[in-house]
Formats: structure tokens, sequence, C-alpha cells
């Protein structure tokens, strides 16, 4: 396994970051924050369909790029970066589910980008969680499929979704995501809003047994986790190559502050901190990718390192941004919320080291 990017990874990269620049500066960013819309349904469309990041790791015969994980946490690296309001993790999860169930027909619709599927879990959901079972099966079945009632609180992206994944009873239900409500709810991170999702007697398929639910959860958490470091590396290296862009042009003293020890300092074992995120982050999509038997071990590793650095990093850009950060007018407070925000989600950095303990065989 190899940690560097290749060229492939590179064009993908930049392609993406040429479509963030121009259609979600940060200042649209901010300002979908204060509407009715969070999501930003046309650049999902283009990143989903158009350039086929929901496609990444899906295999050429279903309808996939045919590519891996690895590409498709260069993307997540992307969306940190621009903090881009578009349900790329929950998405993401959804399809890593249907992988392993090998349900065909959903996931070419989902890796052509003509659907969005999301896996209703509450996001806070930490490693070594059985799957949360979030509704019942009626007992009442309709002819043509069954009908589930229940309730999941904190489900990211499911506001933006098509298709809702439920594990309901003895197995995993598709529902469309219109029939049921979904009721947002007041979040950090306004650029990946949460909802209640709730379920009275809606219509709901059947996509597998009891016997795969667990693989297909395990598998979905896995990808999120895997995913969610990568952005969480994303959100730490805009922070500090733009804290380090900053004191290269504020003046104190005549001087500018990048010049101070102090602020170099800080500045140096930051990037150290980043440049370790990445090769953790890096190593855990390869992992993901090559189906590595330290896949659990690196996706723990990975939440319980970098989401640390990325609020360290955000911190940083606030406090060394001055009194600027301080306001609304600066896209310090957006990192530093979907930061906050990514460390507890799918477990806190304590959890995931508890989990290693275990993994690795260290006695509590």
């Amino acid at each position: 396994m190899t940690l560097l990017y290749s060229e492939v990874e590179e064009e993908l990269r930049g392609a993406v970051r040429r479509l963030l620049t121009d259609r979600a500066p940060w200042t649209a960013v901010l300002k979908r924050t204060e509407s009715d819309e969070p999501y930003d349904h046309a650049l999902w469309r283009t990143l989903a369909a158009e350039i086929g990041t929901a496609a990444l790791p899906v295999p050429e015969k279903l309808g996939g790029a045919g590519a891996s994980w690895r590409e498709a946490a260069v993307v997540a690296e992307e969306l940190g970066r621009a903090v881009a309001p578009v349900p790329y993790l929950g998405a993401a999860m959804a399809t890593a589910a249907l992988l392993a169930i090998a349900d065909d027909d959903l996931l070419r619709q989902v890796s052509a980008g003509e659907r969005t599927a999301v896996l209703a879990t509450p996001l806070s959901t930490g490693p070594g969680a059985a799957p949360p079972v979030s509704a019942r099966v009626d007992g009442d079945t309709r002819v043509d499929g069954d009908t589930l009632t229940g309730a999941v609180t904190s489900v990211a992206d499911a506001l933006a979704a098509d298709v809702l994944f439920v594990i309901a009873g003895d197995g995993l239900y598709a529902v469309e995501a219109a029939a049921a409500t979904r009721t947002p709810v007041l979040s950090l991170d306004l650029t990946r809003r949460l909802a209640d999702v709730s379920f009275e007697g809606v219509p709901a398929r059947r996509l597998a047994g009891r016997d795969a639910v667990g693989p297909a959860w395990a598998a979905a958490w896995r990808a999120g986790a895997v995913l969610l470091a990568s952005e969480q590396l994303g959100i730490a290296e805009w922070c500090l190559s733009t804290t380090v862009e900053y004191v290269k042009t504020r003046h104190q003293f005549g001087r500018p502050v990048g010049s101070f020890q102090a602020l170099k300092h800080r500045l140096a074992e930051l990037w150290v901190a980043v440049t370790q995120a990445r090769a953790v982050a890096r190593y855990a999509a390869g992992c993901l990718a090559d189906g590595d038997p330290d896949l659990a071990v690196a996706a723990s590793l990975a939440q319980a390192h970098c989401g640390p650095v990325a609020v360290r990093a955000a911190e940083e850009c606030v406090q060394l941004h001055g009194g600027i950060a301080m306001t609304w007018e600066h896209p310090a407070h957006l990192y530093l919320k979907r930061a906050k925000s990514d460390a507890i989600a799918l477990g806190t950095a304590e959890r995931h080291r508890a989990t290693l303990a275990g993994l690795v065989d260290i006695p509590s």
C-alpha cells in the first residue's frame, strides 16, 4: 500500500476543487446556512452524476466508475476543505451498505446520481455499536410489501435523501424519504443539518434479511468512519494553509505576526499533526479499498487521531486570525463548527481509543 496520491487521484482532486471554488465559495456556503434550504442540490447533482463521485467505489459491471474508496476519500478531503453543503457522507455510507447486500438495481440508480440514499442512523453512533433498530415491521403486511413504524433521531443528510435505509425487525428496508416525516433539529454545524425521522405505517421494501444486516451495517459504518477522517483532514489542511497565509500579511509592531517565534512554533506543531493525520487517513482509505483485515484498527485509529487534529486546527485558525475570526463575515466559524460536529460523529476520539485498546489487546 502506498500513502502517496496517484496521478488519477490528483486529477480528480483538481476537478472537484475547481467545481467547489466556482460553485461553493465560503460566502455562498454561509448564505445557504441562513436559508431554509441548507443543502445545495444542484451542486450535489453535478458532483454525483456529472463528475461521478457517487460511482467511484462501485464496480463498472454495476454501472459504477470502477475506482475505489481511495478516490472517494480524496473527494471527502476536498468537501472538507470547502465545508460543502452536500450529502456525501450519508450517501457514501448507504452505498457501502448496498455493496455489502448486492442490491444491483438500487445501486445502479445511486451510483448514477439519479437517487440519493442515506442510512437512517444517529450521527453519533460509535464503534462496536449493534445495528440500530429504528422501526418495527407492522403486523399487517401490504400486498406489495411491508409497512414500518418507528423513529430515529439526529440523522445526518436525511433532509437531502430520496431513499432512507432503515433497520427494522429482522431486516434492512428501503423507505421513500417523502413518505417519512423529517423534522430538522438545531445542530451546531449548519452546513450538515440533522433531522429526526419518524415512520407511521410507511410502505417499505425489504433489501436484506437478518443475516445480512450485521455485515451491511458494519460496512456502512466503517466506510463512514474512513471518509469522515479524510473530511477532517481536509478541514485541518484548509485551516492550516489559511492561517499561514494570514500571519504572513498581518502586521503588528511593524512586523508580520508570522515572524514571531511563538506563532512559528504553534504552526510548525500543527503542520506535523496535519501531516500525521494525512498518513493515518490515507492508510485507513487504503485498508477500506483493499478489504484489508486491519480495517477495523485503521478506521478507529483514523477517527481517534484526525478528529482532535481537525478541532485543534480550527481553534488555532480562530485564535491566530484574531478579532476578524470572531465575526460572522469570516469563514473560520464554519470550519470550527464542522470540526466540532465531526469530532462526535460516528463516535468520539475517546470511544475509538477504547475500541482500539480491545482490538490490539491492551488491558483496560
